[in-house]
């Protein structure tokens, strides 16, 4: 570890990263990039997997109004903010290195994550194979985590110590917020806002001509206050479920994780909440999907390797956890 890092430290990205963040759910560090070449092999190890391989939860359509925007676009977009926030955590100490015991970890975990993004069921985009995946820690006492558009995954230190997540209840974070990037939510959600706006000019835009300049110059703002409906929330919270019991995390620590965000929930909503909407009807849903992932969990190869949640703070102590 390096004393250039404060994992408690006050992170304040400048007005326009943080509302960015408060979007996707979640705050990001970046210390150096990272390429997964085992996750982007995906696609083939989905055609390549046993016919178990493909059972699990079910997905509806892709939203049509993602069409609306072009990918790579959005992808670019939230490139730009994911580096700009890495920056700004870094000239307030609140980047973690790459050693930090809890980067190792996440990293760890997302590697056994990532590999199943591709599963035929999930009907996941298939840019997902070339995302150039990061994952990286940020400290700061909100309870908060998010996978942007292109696989650009971050945790803040806050939700890992206040709630002291187990790597079970770490996977179900990561799996849910990958599922958001998967699924292209973030892509839709902005495509429903332009069209509603009559900014998309069918045919100029999507050629880039045209009203297409000005879509572009306005999508910044759009992603500076995207949030996910509750259809976008339950499908995710069906996808972390499978990506977590594929890579051989207990799906039951679902439950537990949301248990423990009611539990933090005193007074002001933790950030993480604000845009994830919680409560017994949740936990109830998680429990009626638990029985599809795990046939899948009992047949996962399961981690070798197992990690501890940091040392408890002292206002991680006076928040109640379960």
């Amino acid at each position: 570890m390096t004393p250039e890092f404060d994992p408690r430290a006050q992170f304040e990205p400048d007005a326009a990263t943080a509302a960015a963040l408060h979007r996707y759910g979640c705050g990001c560090a970046l210390h150096s990039r990272r390429l997964f070449t085992q996750a982007l092999m995906g696609t083939g190890a989905a055609l390549a997997a046993p016919a178990w391989a493909r059972d699990g939860i079910q997905v509806d359509d892709e939203s049509t109004l993602a069409r609306l925007v072009p990918a790579e676009d959005i992808e670019s977009a939230a490139a730009t903010q994911y580096q700009e926030m890495l920056k700004k955590a870094a000239e307030q100490k609140a980047l973690a290195p790459a050693n930090h015991p809890q980067v190792v970890r996440l990293r760890a975990i997302s590697q056994r994550l990532i590999p199943f993004s591709n599963s035929p069921n999930l009907r996941s985009t298939g840019r997902a194979a070339h995302w150039k995946w990061e994952v990286n820690l940020i400290g700061s006492k909100q309870i908060n985590a998010f996978c942007m558009p292109g696989g650009k995954i971050a945790f803040h230190y806050g939700i890992l110590d206040t709630l002291q997540l187990g790597d079970d209840e770490v996977a179900q974070v990561m799996g849910h917020e990958i599922a958001h990037a998967l699924r292209e939510h973030a892509r839709a959600r902005v495509g429903k806002s332009a069209a509603t706006r009559g900014v998309i000019e069918l045919g100029a835009t999507l050629l880039g001509l045209g009203g297409g300049g000005r879509y572009l110059a306005d999508m910044g703002g759009q992603l500076l206050t995207l949030k996910f409906g509750r259809d976008d929330e339950s499908e995710a919270d069906k996808i972390g479920l499978e990506l977590a019991a594929r890579a051989g995390y207990d799906p039951h620590a679902s439950v537990r994780l949301w248990q423990k965000m009611a539990s933090a929930n005193k007074g002001a909503p933790p950030q993480w909440l604000s845009t994830h909407p919680a409560g017994k009807t949740r936990i109830k849903d998680l429990e009626a999907n638990i029985p599809a992932v795990e046939g899948l969990y009992a047949r996962a190869d399961k981690p070798t390797q197992h990690f501890e949640p940091p040392k408890p703070s002292a206002s991680g102590a006076e928040t109640g956890r379960s």
